[in-house]
């Protein structure tokens, strides 16, 4: 792989070096002078803010970098803008959460924008080796992260068991990427594609190879059999952290996947066993997350099994962006689903977020009895978070299960659009579990926030995006189709 260096290759990473930079600021403060979380707080929005600038200037570049190890389109950007929304909402009410120490503050913010940056790398990747590189810096640094919570009472083990699994879907990437490398001498995404069907016909080491790729990005995700430690990690980790993980990782990842299957590797004639053997993923990773959250108590459980049910939603589109000959249809439901899930899921963990006394808090369903009688506006918020998770029209939620599930019924995937429904529908009694709590029980005053301001109003906009998207779907899932005219 021989990569050239150019000034334009400089200005189109400029995002990643401008958070690389500035999650510097910290430590050197630390170092010199002493702890101070507030100046590592406005360095990290400094950074964050001035990717989302950068991020701006290139918006419509279309190009790649370093001899087309990074590719710069218009999926690639706007999941980059997500992602860095995201990041900027968690760090903000990081600093309000208890769940996170401020004597460790300045080292939290280092490890948050590398989480950032690893991101980026991930949905700007064209080259498996860089997509690796990607994928283990955001994991390395999210292990540290979840361990940096050294009086949670889960984190340690939380993070022991992310670290020892995340290792070995990392050997399964590697020994998938060798494989692939060995029968096409390549390792370029676009390279590939432009003999993947020929191969994916003839030669089974070829896809072995590309199997073993995808169920190694796939653990990142938590797609069944891979889902195990989803539920461990998530309550473990300090929320703002676990929120992160449940959204910005999602994005990159499913993105990357995208990339993936559009080599047209599922085209080949012996890829049906291949289609089939994920199409049962998909289905199990519904069916898995859905009957797991009935049985949870705690609300961070319960959410982290639901993530693994939307993971199954996502996967289904995936599978009919990897058949369709027009798959921009399959990509941009993916798209606009990712988007629907990132604003609901950040809302319903801000909600955990500000109802958090100390690091072991745990918020479990019946401390939300009685919750609307007291806190009437944070509970309609939550009320309405929640009925978009479970598909209800007329929010995000709906529409983004429609956009799959079109997707999946035009190319022919009809078993698992039942799947997906019925999915949808046992998922409607865990998401009203929480409604009842709050509003058919009496006064419980067990739970109580201080004032929180960032983290109220960020369960207040999600709330309010998720019936805006809703209503206004046409214009949301317009910007989506122009961003990927260039996919």
């Amino acid at each position: 792989m021989n990569i050239s260096l150019s000034l334009s290759d400089i200005l189109l990473v400029l995002p990643i070096i401008c958070l690389f930079v500035v999650s510097l600021l910290p430590l050197a403060f630390k170092v010199f002078f002493r702890e101070n979380s507030l100046f590592a707080l406005m360095s990290g929005f400094m950074g964050i803010l001035g990717a989302i600038g950068l991020t701006a200037l290139i918006w419509g570049a279309d190009k790649t970098a370093f001899s087309q190890a990074l590719i710069f389109d218009g999926i690639s950007l706007w999941s980059t803008l997500l992602i860095l929304l995201i990041t900027f909402a968690v760090l903000l009410v990081s600093y309000e959460s208890y769940s996170v120490c401020k004597k460790q503050f300045s080292e939290y913010v280092f490890l948050f924008l590398n989480v950032a940056i690893g991101l980026l790398i991930v949905v700007c990747s064209n080259d498996l080796i860089v997509l690796f590189v990607g994928l283990e810096l955001m994991s390395l640094c999210f292990y540290m992260l979840i361990a940096l919570n050294y009086r949670g009472r889960y984190s340690q083990e939380a993070a022991f068991k992310y670290f020892v699994l995340g290792s070995f879907a990392a050997a399964i990437f590697l020994y998938g990427v060798a494989l692939i490398y060995g029968t096409t001498g390549n390792t370029y995404l676009t390279e590939i594609s432009q003999v993947a069907v020929h191969l994916a016909a003839t030669n089974r080491l070829f896809l072995i190879g590309f199997a073993l790729s995808l169920l190694g990005i796939a653990f990142k995700v938590a797609i069944f059999p891979f889902h195990a430690w989803s539920p461990d990690v998530y309550q473990g980790a300090s929320t703002p952290i676990t929120s992160l993980m449940a959204t910005a990782v999602k994005v990159a990842v499913f993105i990357t996947l995208l990339r993936c299957v559009s080599t047209g590797v599922f085209l080949g004639e012996r890829s049906d066993v291949l289609i089939s053997a994920f199409e049962w993923m998909a289905v199990l990773t519904i069916f898995v997350g859905n009957v797991a959250a009935i049985l949870q108590s705690n609300l961070k459980r319960m959410l982290a099994y639901s993530g693994i049910a939307h993971s199954g939603y996502a996967f289904i589109g995936v599978l009919a962006t990897s058949v369709g000959k027009q798959s921009s249809l399959g990509v941009s439901s993916v798209v606009y689903y990712l988007l629907a899930y990132s604003i609901m899921t950040l809302g319903a963990f801000l909600f955990i977020c500000l109802f958090e006394k100390k690091e072991n808090t745990q918020v479990c369903l019946e401390d939300l009895k009685g919750l609307s009688k007291t806190y009437t506006g944070v509970s309609f918020c939550f009320a309405i978070i929640l009925l978009s998770l479970a598909g209800l029209p007329p929010t995000v939620g709906f529409f983004g299960k429609l956009f799959i599930f079109s997707a999946a019924i035009k190319e022919g995937f009809f078993w698992l659009v039942v799947w997906g429904v019925l999915g949808s529908v046992v998922s409607v009694y865990y998401y009203l579990r929480p409604i009842i709590y709050m509003y058919m029980y009496e006064k419980k005053y067990s739970l109580t926030f201080s004032c929180k301001r960032w983290t109220l109003l960020g369960v207040s906009v999600s709330a309010l995006l998720v019936v805006v998207a809703g209503v206004m779907v046409e214009p949301f899932y317009n910007i989506v189709l122009e961003c990927l005219e260039t996919f």
